[in-house]
């Protein structure tokens, strides 16, 4: 999953993603459906978008991926129907908590330190390969994923990884 700011951005990375998913945290809502709309409309992988339930209906996105602190669960999927819905986790007990509420897949990490995940300590590959086997969905790894990285991830049992830098 490559993560991506803009459509721009988003449609370079499509030839090497299996999914996108659109992280734009500062973007007024306007900017923010504007891009998602262009990402959407021209991708040839799924787009996800963070956070943002109405966009993904208004963008006809293929989902919503979900902060752990964000709505729950149960309440995307009231909003979104039968659309992807991920959540953001950093521990074993957070996925958990996700696959009960019905989340297609986890984002767990940071694994290793990464600039875009300031302030939060990386786990390690062996919190990686905790969560994985103590979930049934897919575990996607990310914080300081590196091409030199990505066995190590599936080694651990990750379905894959999530990456900001990588796609850049």
């Amino acid at each position: 999953m490559a993560i991506v700011s803009s459509a721009e951005a988003g449609l370079r990375a499509a030839p090497r993603a299996t999914i996108l998913q659109l992280r734009a945290p500062g973007f007024h809502t306007v900017d923010l459906e504007r891009e998602a709309s262009a990402l959407v409309g021209s991708s040839t992988v799924p787009v996800v978008i963070s956070s943002r339930c109405d966009l993904v209906l208004a963008c006809g996105a293929a989902g919503v991926n979900l902060p752990e602190r964000d709505i729950s669960t149960h309440d995307a999927r009231t909003l979104i129907g039968e659309r992807l819905v991920g959540r953001s986790v950093h521990s074993l007990e957070g996925a958990r908590a996700a696959e009960a509420e019905g989340a297609d897949y986890v984002i767990f990490g940071p694994v290793w330190p990464s600039a875009t995940h300031q302030g939060g300590d990386a786990v390690g590959v062996e919190a990686l390969a905790r969560v994985a086997r103590g979930v049934r969905i897919p575990v996607l790894a990310i914080g300081g994923v590196t091409e030199d990285r990505i066995e190590e991830c599936q080694l651990a049992g990750a379905a894959g990884y999530a990456a900001i830098g990588l796609f850049e």
